[in-house]
């Protein structure tokens, strides 16, 4: 079986897939079924944990064994933060994950750590054609190969660029996420100002998250409404529950004017950045919108003002015209990247 995990600042998933076929086999990793190489898509047993109801990774990872005993040949986990040397400290949890630790205590060779982003960039290609929803076809060049970029908002914002080595794409991660906030109006440069009233430094992901929502809609409020023009009973669920959900929730019934104008700059200032990183990477091989604020809110990003955020880049409009725009519904591209990641290696290592 196959280890797979995606390790979120709010929630970590963990499964196991059936492998296929044997390193090198019919079936398995470079067979006929080149999108899903090495396990059965569909076959996963999964388990979701709330991330910060646990001190460490391994305490999942025990939970998780304790309860489905799994007889591995490889195993992937994506996390939200820079992976080095095989290690990371995620960025929006108190955990330090080792993969060399986590190889020990499963018995395995190697336990590969990637970016949650790489991750998606992985679980591309494994995807359906109704699990991808098109917002821009583009103008692909016949027969051209361009690079591919992959942007998502959570609990966090993460991107990453993949590349075509001439028989698969193989993703790679930034941190970008991080990269400063850029304002572009009058409207955007109250919010910077506003930002910076809570944090010394103002990044895309302060802005492009979950927390960065609840943060834009609590600058609207300020600035443009008022907490007695907004419904009763907001304001007791922002406090006990997910703030982000919230807001989306009242917009999406179109319950509260300030959650509306919230998620409509939202929606815009995630167009800008993904046509920040669609320019960075050259992503003549389409942009991919993942993570899961985007599949939740179809409604603003379908509506015309993140595609035009997007496409607002002066002289380099026509390029980014010419750039296929696609939304990531299903909510496990993460996980199935890791596993398709894990497949991989497990290939790799048999013909080395």
């Amino acid at each position: 079986m196959i280890l797979a995990g995606d390790i979120g600042g709010t929630q970590t998933t963990l499964a196991v897939f059936a492998a296929t076929g044997g390193p090198g086999g019919p079936d398995g990793p470079g067979g006929p079924d080149g999108q899903r190489p090495g396990f059965v898509r569909d076959s996963a047993i999964v388990e979701r944990y709330s991330s910060r109801d646990f001190a460490s990774f391994d305490e999942i990872l025990g939970d998780f064994y304790g309860r489905h005993r799994p007889r591995l040949v490889a195993a992937c986990i994506g996390i939200a933060g820079p992976v080095r040397e095989n290690r990371c400290t995620a960025t929006n949890l108190p955990w330090t994950v080792e993969g060399a630790e986590l190889a020990r205590l499963t018995g395995l060779g190697e336990f590969r750590l990637l970016n949650d982003l790489e991750a998606v960039g992985y679980g591309i290609d494994t995807l359906e054609p109704q699990e991808i929803l098109e917002l821009q076809a583009g103008a692909p060049v016949p027969g051209a190969v361009g690079n591919r970029a992959v942007i998502a908002a959570g609990t966090g914002l993460g991107e990453a660029g993949l590349f075509w080595d001439g028989d698969v794409w193989r993703p790679f991660a930034t941190e970008g996420g991080h990269a400063d906030f850029a304002p572009k109006d009058e409207l955007e440069i109250a919010l910077l100002r506003f930002l910076q009233r809570d944090h010394e430094r103002v990044s895309w992901e302060r802005v492009l998250s979950g927390p960065g929502l609840a943060d834009i809609y609590r600058f609207l409020l300020e600035t443009q409404g008022g907490p007695d023009s907004e419904p009763p009973g907001l304001v007791e669920e922002m406090r006990a529950g997910e703030p982000a959900a919230v807001i989306a929730k009242y917009a999406a019934r179109d319950r509260s004017a300030t959650c509306v104008r919230a998620m409509e700059l939202f929606a815009r200032l995630y167009g800008a950045e993904a046509g920040n990183l669609a320019l960075q990477m050259m992503a003549t091989g389409g942009l991919y919108i993942g993570g899961g604020i985007a599949p939740k809110n179809l409604r603003y990003l379908q509506t015309g003002s993140f595609l035009e955020a997007f496409l607002a880049k002066g002289r380099m409009r026509p390029l980014l015209e010419a750039m296929p725009v696609r939304i990531l519904l299903n909510t496990r591209t993460a996980l199935l990247g890791a596993a398709r990641c894990a497949a991989m290696s497990r290939e790799s290592s048999a013909t080395s």
